[in-house]
């Protein structure tokens, strides 16, 4: 899913394109990508684009007369600028966004359809699709502990939560809690201040330094190559990969559709968290520390 890094850059370079052009017409290749029926669809066409804005996870284009385009890209959602009047590319497609310096095109890959297309009126019906989580490269430390300690949750779920921050998810929560050298499964309520202390620096540091790194790349280009996987992540998809600190093999834990990537020797002490899954089918030969994922491997 793009997270605050990806969705800024998506932001900055969209901004240029669009900002004082007006939307000539939405044309819609999956009519159940809309999620709002008023106001109708319609009413944006014509309308002047006045900004554009990172709500969350979301990007929001906003429009003469108070109007907003709110797009959420969820897991496999992604935006495309290409030509004028570009075709609607295949079973990607979810919309295309016609201006008169190009096209916006909003696709999305897989077979479970989650990317949404809304179109809502004044600011506070823009507030309502905010999940309120803490914007934490404006938070000062005692605004970060407040939001982190709001709740009883593992660090992994307090980072993720929308609800307590805001633009954070499963790629870059893993990145910062290697940062932070700090247990995803560790309560948020057992931490001391300086560990406190630790994450919020660490928050701080991986997004910037990842925004700043794919705003490198993309340069005065578009993002093409948006994924939760990149290279130079520390531990994020580097399942059984060394760790670039210690040189440990990354672990991982998989639930649902999301996972946990961490390093044993930075974060836990040596131990292996448990695997719901695995752990339980193997029992007695799960390996509980590196010593013995170690001698397993001989």
């Amino acid at each position: 899913m793009p997270e605050l890094p990806d969705v800024t850059v998506y932001v900055e370079r969209l901004a240029p394109r669009v900002v004082g052009q007006p939307l000539r017409r939405v044309r819609l290749a999956n009519p159940f990508v809309l999620r709002s029926v008023v106001p109708p669809l319609a009413d944006a066409h014509g309308k002047t684009v006045t900004g554009v804005r990172r709500i969350g996870k979301r990007i929001a284009l906003a429009l003469e007369d108070e109007l907003f385009l709110v797009i959420h890209l969820m897991i496999a959602g992604r935006l495309r600028w290409r030509e004028v009047d570009a075709k609607l590319p295949g079973k990607l497609s979810h919309a295309a966004f016609d201006f008169p310096t190009g096209t916006l095109l909003l696709t999305e890959a897989g077979t479970k359809k989650r990317a949404s297309l809304r179109l809502v009126q004044g600011e506070p019906a823009l507030r309502e699709l905010d999940p309120g989580g803490l914007e934490v490269l404006e938070a000062d430390l005692n605004q970060f502990k407040a939001a982190l300690t709001s709740e009883g949750h593992t660090l992994k779920r307090a980072l993720t939560d929308p609800h307590l921050f805001s633009g954070i998810g499963n790629s870059y929560s893993d990145e910062i809690l290697h940062r932070a050298r700090l247990s995803p499964v560790k309560q948020t309520r057992f931490l001391s201040d300086p560990e406190i202390e630790r994450l919020y620096e660490a928050t701080r540091l991986v997004l910037t330094e990842w925004t700043d790194r794919l705003r490198a790349e993309v340069g005065d280009g578009f993002p093409e190559t948006v994924t939760a996987f990149r290279d130079g992540m520390a531990v994020h998809g580097r399942y059984r990969q060394p760790c670039p600190v210690c040189g440990a093999p990354v672990q991982r834990i998989v639930y649902a559709e999301n996972e946990v990537n961490y390093c044993a020797g930075c974060q836990t002490d040596g131990r292996l968290l448990a695997d719901r899954a695995l752990s339980r089918l193997l029992k007695e030969d799960w390996p509980r520390n590196l010593d013995e994922l170690a001698a397993r491997a001989k």
